[in-house]
């Protein structure tokens, strides 16, 4: 009796977190201003003012530049920190480590307001450039974490191969370790990607006047005739958001069969 229990239980848990992803596209098609049932008809009319809506469109850019800058920097820092956490011994690798993985553990308010605090004291002006810091800091830890599994799991004898046949440091990683590790690089920056094009918390502390896609989302909420667009808008991103995991699944997948290592459980 206790399985049936634990599965309708299960059923009933998926259910209610996922209800109001699956409502988005339904309400998105719905010819009327009102998100309730009965609907009103089908319509593409939401998708066409999402498409010519000039301010979204400036939301669109400046969170497509704030998402490719932060996933480019968060894995080049995240390669530089996997390479020595799993290649080298050095003094005090636990604890930098752990500073470096803490913004995992932080509330993102109180990451904002440090930030917020910070810069303002040091007079910067509030731009998509300071949004890209903190998104930086809030990716990099995941994209030490992605990529720990791919170092760690390289063979350290094809690295000594290669220096035996004569390669140098720089030409035995951008030869031998660089395409071993391309799969988690991939998926690193797919994740990176999604996070900060997600990200609402330090965009709304830090990009002044430039508007971002979740915080445009979030001015428009006050406008109930702007709500079913929102709707068409967020199924985009849902779906967005299922490519790009997928994706990134995909090659966190292909690196481990790669390398060979043991898969702990995966994005998906």
């Amino acid at each position: 009796m206790k399985f049936p229990v634990l599965r309708i239980y299960a059923l009933a848990y998926l259910l209610f977190l996922y209800a109001p992803i699956l409502l988005l596209p339904i309400f998105a098609f719905n010819d009327g201003t009102i998100i309730a049932f009965p609907l009103k008809g089908f319509t593409t009319h939401w998708f066409e003012e999402m498409w010519s809506n000039p301010t979204l469109g400036t939301a669109v850019k400046n969170s497509m530049i704030i998402a490719v800058s932060s996933a480019i920097f968060a894995t080049a820092f995240g390669i530089f920190a996997a390479r020595a956490s799993t290649r080298f011994s050095f003094p005090g690798k636990g604890p930098i480590i752990g500073l470096i993985m803490l913004p995992l553990v932080l509330p993102e308010i109180i990451v904002s307001v440090s930030l917020l605090v910070v810069l303002l004291g040091m007079g910067v002006k509030l731009t998509i450039f300071t949004v890209i810091l903190g998104h930086v800091l809030i990716c990099t830890p995941y994209s030490i974490a992605i990529l720990n599994t791919a170092f760690g799991a390289l063979d350290r004898s094809l690295e000594e191969a290669a220096y035996d046949l004569g390669e140098g440091k720089w030409s035995t990683f951008r030869l031998i370790i660089l395409p071993l590790v391309m799969p988690g690089i991939i998926s690193s920056l797919l994740i990176s990607f999604t996070i900060s094009l997600d990200e609402f918390i330090i965009a709304f502390f830090l990009a002044g006047n430039e508007p971002t896609l979740p915080t445009y989302i979030f001015s428009q909420l006050r406008f109930p005739k702007q709500i079913p667009m929102i709707m068409a808008l967020g199924t985009c991103l849902v779906l967005l958001s299922v490519v790009l995991l997928t994706i990134a699944e995909y090659f966190r997948r292909r690196g481990i069969a790669k390398t060979g290592a043991k898969d702990s459980g995966g994005f998906l």
